[in-house]
């Protein structure tokens, strides 16, 4: 047999070799996508039971804050999506992870090594018979080339590429949940700024009541009808309620702090319009939250949890695989020698070929590191029913507190009412001298009270709609999906 013929023989038993492998069902188990709810908590899949007829079965708008209809909350977020650092960070990651998913995928294709380079010099002449002998500086050069492919031949290759495209499943779930909480919490934030707006406006009010009250006290005590007590008592009061005013302060400053850093700017430089904000974002009317099953299909920390399963169950089988010989094809070619012979066929040579290697799992880290893998997929699982059961516990909390505190609000108003007319009913008795000053004071005091108890429910109320939504986990579809399809391999 002629060596053409012989090397054709060895390519042909190669392919064999390798169209077998790729036969080969990869070791370790396969993937199958866990149901979200055992069928004991398949009624989770419907309506949320803390709806109460505050929610309704309508779907979650992907921009859900478009509800609002608040164009200054619209810029706010578009610029947060923008900026944000903590996204900034996440993108970041997730490009880091498909990067590596790419390294993973690199030993599918063969790997080509060229080497090679020139010489000058000679050997030397200890070796040579005459004494005194320098032999002759010639010109030399050596290349080399080597091809070689690596043979999945037990699916170790598979199941890391499966790995690494679970991971990067899960690093983009993890820059949806980053949109998710960065909308939330620019909402809150902004929502927190103007609801402490709303609280100081009230407390400058009753602010301004006790500064009539004073006023009043002081002609009464000019016109002798009542004493300097009356008027102390009265200031007293007044400056109980201008106490008031500092914390709400460093509150709304705080909010509009946060919020700069939200959109990406340094705390300095706030939105000087959200700082006049009085008036707290709020949707009329039942909030659209769809039902379970929709939630647990949404959440981007479920989707994230369920592809950490499945990378987490790839990787058994990678470490499975160690327990098997693996096989690289390899063609290699080199010719070196004397410049002058460059090309000569004396000079030429090649081979090609399986390598083989096997480390004999004889000392048990082999079966260690499988039973590793099965104990962090079983970790994984775990996590994943725990994502899920949070993610209808946050949902079903949020609709309750909302609820709740909606109770709250109509109970603070209808109170807040009736403090009104007893305090304007127990002022015009004290100006007639029917009652006496620490009624009129005690009346103006539950007024106050009563106000400033009503805006701390609107704002409130606000923050519990905001956490409704976050709950939800709405919010990511569709943004910055530009950016994500240019990192794409």
């Amino acid at each position: 047999m002629s060596r053409l013929h012989r090397l054709l023989a060895v390519v042909t038993t190669a392919a064999g070799v390798l169209l077998a492998g790729c036969a080969h069902s990869p070791v370790g188990p396969d993937y199958v996508a866990p149901a979200a709810l055992s069928p004991a908590q398949v009624a989770s899949a419907g309506p949320f039971l803390s709806a109460d007829g505050n929610a309704a079965d309508a779907a979650l708008p992907p921009n859900w804050w478009h509800l609002y209809q608040d164009p200054q909350l619209d810029a706010l977020i578009a610029r947060a999506f923008a900026h944000n650092t903590d996204l900034r960070q996440a993108i970041a990651s997730f490009e880091r992870d498909q990067a590596l998913e790419a390294e993973v995928r690199g030993p599918e294709r063969p790997t080509l090594a060229l080497s090679g380079g020139p010489g000058f010099g000679h050997v030397s002449g200890l070796t040579l018979v005459q004494k005194d002998y320098e032999p002759p500086s010639r010109f030399t050069y050596g290349a080399s080339a080597n091809l070689s492919y690596q043979l999945d031949l037990f699916g170790q290759l598979r199941r890391a590429i499966e790995a690494a495209e679970a991971g990067s499943g899960a690093a983009q779930a993890a820059v949806d949940l980053v949109r998710v909480n960065v909308a939330g919490g620019t909402a809150r934030a902004y929502a927190e700024a103007c609801a402490t707006g709303l609280r100081l406006r009230s407390a400058h009010e009753s602010v301004r009541l006790q500064e009539e009250a004073v006023q009043l006290a002081q002609r009464l005590q000019q016109a002798g009808r009542v004493g300097p007590i009356d008027t102390a008592r009265a200031r007293g009061q007044l400056e109980l309620l201008r106490a008031s005013l500092p914390p709400l302060q460093a509150q709304r400053q705080n909010a509009l702090y946060r919020l700069a850093t939200l959109t990406g700017e340094a705390p300095r430089d706030f939105p000087a319009q959200v700082a006049a904000c009085d008036s707290p974002p709020r949707v009329a009317g039942p909030l659209p939250v769809g039902d379970g099953a929709t939630l647990l299909r949404r959440r981007p920390d479920v989707r994230q949890a369920e592809r950490s399963l499945a990378a987490a169950t790839a990787r058994i089988g990678v470490a499975t695989a160690e327990l098997y010989p693996k096989v690289v094809l390899g063609l290699s070619a080199s010719s070196a020698g004397f410049m002058d012979r460059f090309g000569n066929r004396e000079s030429f040579s090649y081979s090609l070929g399986p390598l083989i290697s096997w480390t004999l799992p004889t000392n048990g880290v082999a079966r260690a590191r499988i039973a590793q893998a099965e104990a962090a997929t079983r970790q994984a699982a775990a996590r994943f029913d725990a994502t899920v059961l949070t993610a209808l516990r946050e949902v079903e909390s949020a609709l309750e507190s909302y609820a709740r505190e909606l109770d709250r609000h109509a109970a603070l108003a209808a109170a807040r009412d009736q403090s009104a007319v007893v305090a304007a009913q127990a002022r015009a008795l004290y100006v007639n001298g029917k009652t006496a000053q620490l009624d009129a004071l005690d009346a103006l005091r539950t007024l106050a009270a009563s106000e400033a108890a009503l805006a701390a429910s609107g704002a409130q109320l606000a923050d519990d709609q905001f956490a409704v939504f976050m709950a939800l986990g709405g919010g990511w579809e569709g943004q910055g999906q530009d950016l994500l399809a240019k990192t794409a391999p």
